[in-house]
């Protein structure tokens, strides 16, 4: 049987892992009666740990949010997983929370075993940073639309636009997503009844929250991360083009995944494509990495840029391209 302490921080490591549990599932577990269980429950909470108890058959125990944050228990992979998230925000988009994910992750790596040093020390060693230029985030904004997002409530908010125009905005709150250095909010825009997809930095909401809402079905058949990159490989565009493209569309569909609109089959060597991109430059060098031929359809600036790319090309190998001299196979000499 473990002793006092040790079937403790046991009993406590249980609660952390799941909602509820049932006081005879918490006593087989741990090798103790039931009244043990409920003694030990009472300890933890002069601890400080606030440990709610539910009577009856199909009551139980569940570990709950207290006026002060308790130590917490983790696994070594829960650990790993702490330590490289707070290196990332340690340099991350989310305002203020450097110096913070610091101090939080000295503290862990100092009570952390060698081994698990030695693991998060080896992937932060072999992991290099890409420094982000992109607009950060309050993390209280973050927390708030997190919160509205996990209790279904609508959320009212304050939107800048691209152009500097404001809008105040109502929506159902879904899913945040990550991605290029920026936090999007997807989410059920009420008054245009459609999917949109907002930047959190351009968003001040509102308090209090909206009414409760009803969950609706995800975009992109649920995958939202999908669904953000569709968006944003339109909306980031500057310069858009239709190229045909002399492959099979099933060579260019798994190039281009998040083709915006589509891609149009011609026949089985060859399809049409939309592309975009912020300069002609990186569009041309874009279509070029296909290895396919192509043809600019509907864009004069794309097309002279492209007309430049291959006169560059030609003279960078206009020497290799020259027709030897000849060789002589007597004396020359004369």
């Amino acid at each position: 049987m473990l002793k006092t302490s040790a079937r403790l921080l046991r009993l406590l490591s249980l609660l952390q892992l799941r909602r509820d549990w049932r006081g005879p599932e918490l006593a087989e577990r741990l090798g103790v009666t039931t009244r043990t269980i409920r003694n030990d429950v009472e300890r933890l909470r002069k601890l400080g740990y606030p440990v709610h108890a539910t009577p009856g058959v199909t009551g139980g125990y569940r570990l709950g949010a207290g006026a002060a944050l308790p130590p917490l228990l983790l696994d070594d992979e829960e650990a790993v997983a702490v330590a490289v998230g707070l290196r990332t925000a340690a340099g991350g988009t989310v305002a203020g929370i450097e110096e913070a994910s610091l101090r939080a992750l000295a503290k862990l790596e100092q009570v952390s075993p060698s081994r698990l040093r030695h693991r998060i020390n080896a992937l932060h060693a072999a992991t290099v940073p890409i420094p982000g230029s992109g607009p950060t985030v309050h993390p209280e904004i973050l927390v708030a639309i997190a919160g509205a997002c996990r209790d279904l409530q609508r959320l009212r908010f304050d939107y800048a636009s691209h152009d500097g125009s404001t809008s105040v905005r109502t929506v159902e709150p879904h899913r945040m997503v990550h991605t290029r250095g920026r936090w999007y909010l997807v989410a059920w825009d009420v008054q245009r009844q459609d999917w949109r997809t907002f930047r959190v930095d351009r968003m001040t909401p509102r308090a209090p929250s909206g009414p409760r809402f009803a969950a609706r079905e995800l975009p992109h058949g649920g995958d939202v991360a999908a669904y953000v990159a569709k968006g944003l490989g339109a909306a980031l565009w500057r310069h858009r083009a239709k190229v045909l493209l002399h492959a099979p569309a099933s060579y260019v569909a798994a190039r281009l995944p998040f083709v915006d609109s589509g891609i149009e089959v011609l026949d089985e060597g060859r399809c049409v494509v939309e592309v975009g991109a912020d300069t002609f430059g990186m569009l041309a060098h874009y279509i070029g990495l296909l290895d396919v031929d192509f043809e600019v359809l509907d864009s004069p600036g794309l097309a002279e840029h492209v007309g430049k790319l291959g006169e560059r090309y030609a003279r960078a190998t206009a020497a290799l391209r020259r027709e030897p001299l000849p060789r002589c196979r007597d004396d020359c000499s004369g």
